[in-house]
């Protein structure tokens, strides 16, 4: 089969971290699943493998958690899917299932977690495998998105929500956003379909126009001050030096929440400005099962809207580039 590769691992603007070569098809183990590829997101967390910012797992990672395509080979034992159903892998694979947080439903923190496109084998590439029990079943037929916005909804759709959720945004309130790209553009519309009023703050003149097409109250500069004080705020742009003015923007009682994996220094804070009257400051760290299962039904419900820019597989190279340049409407995806 056709696969990238994490060959060796810096800036994408001026090298090849990644390498496009041929593979040995994989073959599902006890309870997995082999799947058919037919489209997989292009993530910042991949940018950030491809470039060294996360230390790869192991040499030679294929990348990619944003997965959809067609259940393919059964391993042995699995039987909660059948060859042919719609399935969809996401960024978290594996959970010990017996610590304290996952006994807590905090499986999102299990010390023993595995990641997709980390630990094992993502979706740059023609098949993937992966645990029946971490696979999610997308909705086919009439209505259903097709695969290249599927694929969004697994990594970018479901942080989003779970920011969204840590970032407690009241009934009708004012929520800010901080950097507009592929996570950010699906929970804005998670939060208007729930009466917020959402600002966003961004450099990009595109994405400006894109909050504002879905319904943003305000689309302004990266650091600008909102029009109002914000209830919450979740920080989706990978830059520390814009936790200050996200803090400063937050009413008594506000909070901020990190969605990101990686982020750059954050500066030093001044307590009155910042912190003072309760605010809170809190990361966001992977996804249960639980918040993929919720998302996707909400997301049906609300009748998200995802804006893609399709590549090829052989240009997974070029969409992180594309990615890092802040060249990307929306979701960079691969069609497989």
């Amino acid at each position: 089969m056709k696969a990238w590769i994490v060959d060796r691992p810096g800036p994408v603007g001026r090298g090849r971290p990644l390498a496009f070569l041929q593979r040995p098809e994989p073959e599902p183990g006890p309870a997995q699943l082999r799947v058919r590829v037919s489209a997989c997101g292009v993530c910042r967390t991949d940018l950030h493998l491809a470039e060294g910012d996360l230390a790869p797992r192991r040499h030679g990672v294929v990348p990619g958690h944003e997965v959809v395509g067609r259940v393919d080979v059964l391993g042995t034992g699995a039987a909660r899917f059948s060859p042919g159903d719609r399935v969809g892998i996401a960024w978290l694979r594996g959970t010990c299932g017996s610590c304290r947080y996952c006994a807590a439903g905090r499986e999102n923190l299990c010390p023993a977690s595995a990641f997709t496109g980390w630990d094992a084998d993502g979706g740059y590439a023609e098949y993937a495998v992966v645990d029946e029990r971490y696979a999610y079943r997308l909705p086919e037929g009439p209505g259903a998105l097709p695969d290249e916005q599927a694929a969004i909804l697994l990594c970018a759709g479901i942080i989003g929500y779970r920011a969204l959720e840590l970032a407690c945004l009241p009934d009708g309130g004012r929520l800010g956003i901080y950097g507009f790209g592929a996570s950010a553009h699906l929970a804005a519309q998670v939060a208007l379909w729930r009466g917020a009023r959402v600002h966003v703050m961004t450099r990009s003149r595109a994405a400006q126009a894109l909050a504002l097409s879905l319904g943003a109250h305000s689309a302004t500069g990266a650091a600008d001050p909102p029009p109002e004080p914000l209830d919450s705020a979740i920080l989706f742009a990978p830059v520390g030096t814009l936790v200050p003015p996200a803090l400063e923007a937050l009413d008594r009682g506000g909070t901020l929440a990190v969605a990101g994996i990686h982020l750059s220094d954050i500066p030093p804070l001044d307590y009155q400005r910042h912190l003072f009257y309760e605010k809170e400051l809190r990361s966001v760290t992977a996804n249960t099962r639980a918040d993929g299962e919720a998302f996707l039904d909400v997301a049906a419900q609300a009748g998200i809207r995802v804006t893609t820019t399709a590549y090829p597989l052989d240009a997974a190279d070029q969409a992180l580039r594309d990615l890092a340049a802040d060249r990307v409407e929306g979701a960079a995806v691969l069609r497989v």
